[in-house]
């Protein structure tokens, strides 16, 4: 039998390499003469350098950009060809804001990453947008790549508070003979009932009674940049970073269309009787561009069935086959929510095993 195993990063636990390592050692156990085909995925992301790294093979640079408070953190450039692939969460992720002043963070690291990637020589680079602690409507990014304003662009939200003029020539043309991909998980508008601040600001600590002051703070900054732009799906992905980039003429991908074509998913998904896809918690939102909605498409489309190992599973069955996955199994019904945090490795390892009781051959 032959198995593709194609899992996100268990957030906070596991990246979506050590997943895919961990469901295979689990299912090799139960079924060792099975065929795995590992294809860890992102969505754009924590992990999306390092998963496409894996499928790409290419050059990893070090540098080191701002943080979401203008410390010096580490960050990689892929360089495959000359193609750069960037990843903002290494420059302003939530991993490093840890939901602290998030009025405060910027996203003039990813900005610096932009930079540093030209500075390659590139003539296209991919920006994959996700995990992000700023909701900076892209003002960081846009500063380190030369824009001006009467306000200070690096300072978060809560510096574009009484913006009125902004200059975006030097970025315009430091950035227009290379083309900008944004790779995203999800398709919001900057601003509005659905925009980056009322929608993702309180998973990154936005107060709720702050939320209606930020996104104003957001409008009027879309109503000097450009209120079109504002409105296109994706300006909202990232805090604005999205809004930011398609600001310099940035065209919109969907991350886990951009990443399951790079590792050829749909061809490796027709060469598998079984799809195995899984993320840190399967539940509705599942479906907004996330990876196991994308991978359960790419199996559906090549007639295979996909089943889901996730550390919880918040769905039940008639929603989750509207996301195409046939079954799904969580770890902590299987050793409890404190193994499955402190362990959770050995943990999916374990549910991977009893599961290939059921599916394999």
């Amino acid at each position: 039998m032959r198995v593709l195993i194609s899992p996100d990063k268990f957030a906070g636990t596991l990246t979506a390499v050590e997943a895919a390592q961990a469901i295979a050692e689990g299912w090799h156990q139960q079924a060792p003469d099975d065929l795995l085909d590992l294809a860890p995925m992102s969505d754009g992301g924590p992990g999306f350098v390092d998963v496409l790294h894996a499928a790409l093979g290419g050059a990893l640079h070090a540098v080191t950009v701002s943080g979401p408070f203008r410390e010096p953190v580490p960050a990689t450039l892929l360089v495959v060809g000359d193609t750069v692939y960037v990843e903002c969460a290494q420059a302003c992720g939530l991993q490093l804001t840890d939901r602290r002043r998030p009025e405060e963070s910027t996203s003039l690291g990813v900005g610096e990453l932009l930079v540093r990637a030209l500075e390659t020589g590139a003539r296209r680079v991919v920006v994959g947008l996700g995990g992000s602690g700023t909701t900076d409507g892209g003002a960081g990014l846009l500063a380190a790549l030369g824009a001006t304003a009467d306000v200070p662009l690096d300072a978060g939200p809560a510096g574009l508070a009484g913006v009125t003029e902004v200059d975006l020539g030097a970025a315009v043309a430091r950035t227009g003979a290379v083309e900008l991909i944004v790779a995203t998980d999800v398709d919001n508008p900057l601003t509005g009932l659905f925009g980056a601040a009322r929608i993702y600001g309180p998973q990154k600590g936005l107060d709720e009674g702050r939320l209606p002051a930020v996104d104003l703070v957001l409008e009027g900054w879309a109503d000097v940049v450009g209120r079109r732009v504002a409105l296109e799906p994706g300006a909202g992905a990232a805090g604005g970073i999205g809004y930011g980039l398609l600001v310099l003429g940035a065209t919109r991908q969907s991350g886990v269309e951009l990443v399951a074509e790079a590792l050829g998913l749909p061809d490796r998904a027709r060469s598998a009787d079984l799809v195995i896809t899984g993320e840190g918690a399967f539940d509705f939102s599942s479906r907004s561009g996330k990876v196991p909605y994308g991978v359960a498409e790419v199996a559906r489309e090549a007639l295979r069935p996909c089943i889901a190992l996730a550390g919880q599973v918040l769905l039940g069955s008639r929603e989750m086959r509207t996301l195409g996955i046939e079954s799904a199994y969580a770890l902590v019904d299987l050793v409890g929510e404190e193994r499955a945090l402190s362990d959770a490795a050995g943990a999916l390892t374990a549910l991977a095993e009893q599961t290939a009781r059921t599916w394999s051959r």
